[in-house]
C-alpha cells in the first residue's frame, strides 16, 4: 500500500500521499459536518489552491480605453442645456447652418462625413458660448502625422487685447545691460554690428491679425486659442516645409530656423492659406467707405456685404475665373498685409545735431511695397511651376440646373470654395503645405564672413636687436635734447624783449 501511496501525481510532481496528508490537515482544520459528502469537493479545492500562485499569461484589460474616454467627453456635446428658452433660439446665430455647408461640400467633393460634422457643429457651439464669439465658423482641417486640427475662425472682441511680453522682455533686457556696462569700471568692449529693424506685428483686428483662430484635435477636446501671428513667422514659413505633428508645443526643426514652435507655425500658415485662398463671387462683398477717409489711393482693407447683389449662374461662375474674387487681404513680401516704413527713427529734440548726421548719412527712403487691391479677380493670379492656380468646374454635369460651381486651388492643394446663387463657403482639408512643384529644395546657407582687413596696425611686426633697440634711444635722447635747446633759447629771447 506504501509503494502505491508513493506514486507521482501529475500536479507538478506530487505523490498521492502528500495529496492525502493536505486533504486530511484540511478536514482537521475545517472539521466540516459531512466531511464523506464533501470529501471530493475539498479535494478539488488542494489541487485548485496549487495553480493559485503561478502567473497567468492573459493580460488585464484597461478599464478605460482612449476610444471610451473620448465618447464620454463627446457626450457632454450632446447635452442640453436647461437654461436655454425658446427665445433664445430663435434669436440669430453667430454659427452658419452647418448641414447646409456640408450638404453644399459634399457636392463639391469635399466631406468630413456627417456624424463628424455634425460633432463639430456642436463643438463650435460650446465655443462660442464659452468664448462669447460673436462669429464664428468652420476655418477647416489641417492634417497632421500624429493627430489633426479642426481650426475654428472668430472675430475679435473689441474689449479683447493681447499683452505684447515679447517685446517688453526684450527692453527690459536691454536696458538691464545697459546698466551693468555703465557701473562696470572696465567695462567690456561692445559689438558694433547694428541688427537690421524688426518689422512690427500687425494691429489685432487689422491685416494678418484680423481674426482669432481656434483648434482642437478632437470635437469635445478643448479648444485651444492660437497666437497672432508676426512678419518675421509668415517670413520664415514661406522658406520651409514641414508636416504638421498634431501637438501645438513641438519645436520646429528647420533651415532657415523658424522663429517659433508648432502653434506659430500653424498659425502663419492660416494666414497664408486665408490670404490666398478666400474667395467669394463677385459683387457679394464691396468695399467700405469709412467716414473721413480723404485719400483715395490707400489700400482698402476692409468690406462690407451688398445689399443688391442678386447672385451668378453657377454655370457661368464655372466658365470664368472672373467671377471670382479674393475678399482678404493680399500679404507682401514684408510679411505684412499693409507696408510699413523701416527707416523712419523716432525724433528727439534734445539731440538736434545727431539728427542732422543721421539724415546726412540716411539713405534713401525705400518705395512702398503695394501688392492686389481687395477684391481683386482671381483670374490675375499668377501661374507657377507651369501650373494653372485655380481650377474650376460644375459639380455635377448631368443636372446642370441643380448643380453649384467649384472652385479648387492648385497651389494649396486641399482649399476649395462652392457658390450657389447668394450662398458660398470656403474651406481647407489638407496638409497645410503650399505646391513646391516638383520638388522642395532648400535655400543654400549664407555666403562666410569675410576676415578681416590686413594692415599695419594688426599686422605683427618682427622683434628688434639690441643693437636696433640701442640706436633706437639714442636717437630718442637727441630729439629729446634738441627739443629742450629750442625750448631754452625761446624763453631767453622772451626775457629780452
Amino acid at each position: 500500500m506504501a509503494w502505491q501511496l508513493g506514486l507521482t501525481s501529475s500536479l507538478k510532481s506530487r505523490t498521492r500521499y502528500d495529496h492525502l496528508t493536505c486533504l486530511l490537515t484540511k478536514v482537521l482544520d475545517e472539521q466540516p459536518h459531512n466531511a464523506v459528502d464533501v470529501l471530493e469537493d475539498m479535494s478539488c479545492d488542494v489541487k485548485r489552491a496549487l495553480f493559485k500562485g503561478g502567473q497567468s499569461n492573459l493580460r488585464d484589460l484597461p478599464h478605460t480605453t482612449a476610444a471610451e474616454l473620448l465618447a464620454e467627453q463627446q457626450r457632454l456635446l450632446f447635452a442640453r442645456q436647461e437654461e436655454a428658452t425658446q427665445e433664445e433660439e430663435l434669436v440669430e446665430s453667430p454659427l452658419p447652418n452647418v448641414s447646409e455647408v456640408g450638404f453644399y461640400l459634399e457636392q463639391a467633393g469635399v466631406s468630413l462625413g456627417r456624424e463628424e460634422l455634425q460633432r463639430i457643429f456642436l463643438a463650435l457651439k460650446q465655443l462660442v458660448a464659452s468664448h462669447g464669439l460673436l462669429h464664428c465658423r468652420l476655418w477647416g482641417k489641417i492634417l497632421g502625422t500624429e493627430s489633426s486640427y479642426i481650426v475654428a475662425e472668430a472675430e475679435y472682441r473689441e474689449d479683447e487685447e493681447e499683452e505684447s511680453t515679447d517685446e517688453a522682455t526684450e527692453d527690459e533686457e536691454r536696458g538691464t545691460q545697459e546698466e551693468q556696462g555703465e557701473n562696470e569700471t572696465d567695462p567690456i568692449p561692445r559689438s558694433t554690428y547694428k541688427a537690421p529693424p524688426v518689422v512690427p506685428k500687425e494691429a489685432i483686428g487689422t491685416g494678418t491679425n484680423k481674426f482669432v483662430y481656434y483648434v482642437c484635435k478632437e470635437p469635445g477636446l478643448p479648444w485651444v486659442k492660437l497666437p497672432s501671428v508676426s512678419p518675421a513667422q509668415i517670413t520664415a514659413a514661406r522658406q520651409i516645409c514641414k508636416f504638421f505633428t498634431g501637438r501645438l508645443d513641438n519645436p520646429i526643426v528647420s533651415y532657415p530656423p523658424f522663429p517659433g514652435n508648432e502653434a506659430n507655425y500653424l498659425r502663419a500658415q492660416i494666414a497664408r492659406i486665408s490670404a490666398g485662398t478666400q474667395v467669394s463671387p463677385q459683387g457679394f462683398y464691396q468695399a467700405r467707405e469709412e467716414e473721413g477717409d480723404e485719400d483715395e489711393e490707400a489700400p482698402q482693407d476692409s468690406h462690407e456685404v451688398n445689399p443688391d447683389f442678386e447672385g451668378i449662374p453657377a454655370s457661368e461662375m464655372a466658365e470664368s475665373l472672373n467671377t471670382w474674387v479674393h475678399h482678404v487681404q493680399h500679404i507682401l513680401q514684408q510679411g505684412r498685409c499693409t507696408w510699413v516704413n523701416l527707416t523712419e527713427n523716432p525724433r528727439d529734440d534734445s539731440n538736434e545735431e545727431a539728427e542732422a548726421d543721421e539724415r546726412e548719412e540716411e539713405p534713401d527712403e525705400p518705395e512702398p511695397e503695394v501688392g492686389p487691391s481687395l477684391l481683386t479677380p482671381v483670374s490675375q493670379d499668377i501661374e507657377m511651376f507651369n501650373t494653372p492656380p485655380w481650377s474650376c468646374r460644375l459639380s455635377s454635369a448631368l443636372t446642370s440646373q441643380h448643380a453649384v460651381a467649384v472652385l479648387r486651388s492648385n497651389l494649396w492643394p486641399g482649399a476649395c470654395a462652392y457658390a450657389c446663387g447668394k450662398k458660398f463657403e470656403n474651406i481647407y482639408v489638407g496638409w497645410g503645405v503650399k505646391c513646391t512643384g516638383e520638388g522642395h529644395s532648400l535655400p543654400l546657407p549664407l555666403q562666410p564672413q569675410k576676415e578681416y582687413p590686413s594692415g599695419p596696425e594688426i599686422t605683427e611686426a618682427l622683434d628688434p636687436s639690441l643693437e636696433e633697440e640701442q640706436a633706437l634711444q639714442e636717437a630718442l635722447e637727441e630729439q629729446q635734447a634738441t627739443q629742450e635747446e629750442t625750448e631754452e633759447s625761446g624763453e631767453e629771447e622772451e626775457d629780452d624783449d
